[in-house]
């Protein structure tokens, strides 16, 4: 497209086929012709919104960055959609360099990578921060490092080394109280008491395995169940905090002790579900916090307030005239007020106001 960032495609064919495959947070196209012509090589990166979407060629998707047009009729497009412009494509099959094994398709490698290398500066940070370095933890992203630290009651803030530290303390305690563990041992003991390095292999796998279930952005019903799937990223009642990448960091609990300082933790509110046998939520204001009788009076229209407001000083008037004509201090016998209060009675009456309203 004319605002695509990504470099000119050199490839040209009557028909070809595509394939793919995906390495941590890579994903590479690969352009084979069904006739004569070289193939064509694709790495795609996806920033925060890049996608694919097949869709009818002449009903494009908006930030369609770059289509790949079919031989049928009408022709459909499958399109390489982001809004945010921060995915990006290169040209050749070449990863990119620096990024470890991928926590899917090369869990054992990743694990080791990370274990060996624990005297790595990069574990002198936060966990939650060593979460998003690719060299170690190439697929892992933001909600997936919430998601990951909340399972496991791991304080995002602490630092990476010391929770790292443990896990192969733990593996070797494990390896010579069970040598001869088989592989599917060894499954069953990751499912039943998974560390954070399985979790980063598994907690994507769920995902992986729901797929149009959780991500369709044709339907927002999936959406929804992508949201319900959540346990911590940008859950109602989760605390937040900036990490010093700049990265917000969903989590529950306390953060840790490498916390940015400065900062105070805050916490997403609860949304309140539409729910018509609902009872409607309190609101306390200002004045009702200070004088607890105001809050038990009913809220006034508008228009009402209006009224009171133009009326205002006329009964601030006549509020002041009743004080100031209100009884002595001394005070008089008690039946000669209330002869006084018969006679207005009765005066009232001979006025015809006794059955008024």
């Amino acid at each position: 497209s004319e605002v695509g960032r990504g470099p000119e495609v050199p490839f040209s064919s009557e028909a070809y086929r595509i394939s793919a495959a995906s390495r941590g947070k890579e994903l590479r196209l690969t352009l084979v012709p069904l006739g004569p012509g070289q193939p064509q090589d694709l790495v795609f990166r996806f920033g925060m919104s890049g996608s694919f979407r097949l869709c009818p060629a002449a009903q494009l998707p908006r930030h369609a960055h770059l289509r790949f047009l079919s031989r049928e009729s009408p022709p459909r497009a499958l399109c390489f959609v982001d809004a945010r412009r921060f995915g990006s494509w290169r040209l050749g099959d070449a990863w990119q360099p620096g990024r470890g094994p991928c926590v899917l398709s090369e869990y054992q490698a990743f694990r080791e990578n990370v274990l060996k290398n624990l005297d790595d500066k990069a574990f002198d940070k936060p966990i939650c921060e060593a979460l998003l370095n690719q060299k170690f933890f190439n697929g892992i992203g933001n909600y997936l490092r919430a998601e990951i630290l909340y399972r496991l009651k791991i304080p995002p803030f602490e630092k990476a080394r010391t929770v790292l530290e443990a896990l192969k303390d733990q593996e070797q305690a494990r390896r010579k109280k069970n040598p001869s563990l088989t592989l599917s041992k060894k499954l069953k003991l990751m499912r039943e008491n998974p560390d954070l390095l399985e979790l980063c292999h598994t907690v994507p796998m769920e995902v992986i395995a729901a797929e149009k279930q959780l991500f369709d952005p044709d339907h927002s019903d999936n959406y929804a169940a992508f949201k319900n799937w959540l346990q911590c990223y940008l859950v109602p009642g989760m605390s937040s905090l900036r990490d010093r990448n700049g990265r917000t960091v969903w989590f529950q609990g306390e953060p840790g002790p490498m916390a940015p300082k400065g900062q105070t933790p805050r916490k997403k509110r609860a949304q309140l579900k539409a729910d018509p046998e609902a009872q409607t939520p309190k609101v306390t204001t200002r004045a009702s916090k200070q004088h607890p009788r105001a809050a038990a009076k009913p809220l006034k229209s508008a228009k009402e307030e209006e009224e009171e407001v133009a009326d205002g000083p006329r009964k601030g008037r006549a509020c002041r005239r009743r004080k100031a004509t209100a009884a002595p201090a001394s005070s008089k016998p008690e039946a000669l007020a209330k002869a006084k209060r018969s006679r207005r009675t009765s005066a009232r009456r001979g006025r015809g106001e006794a059955g008024s309203p």
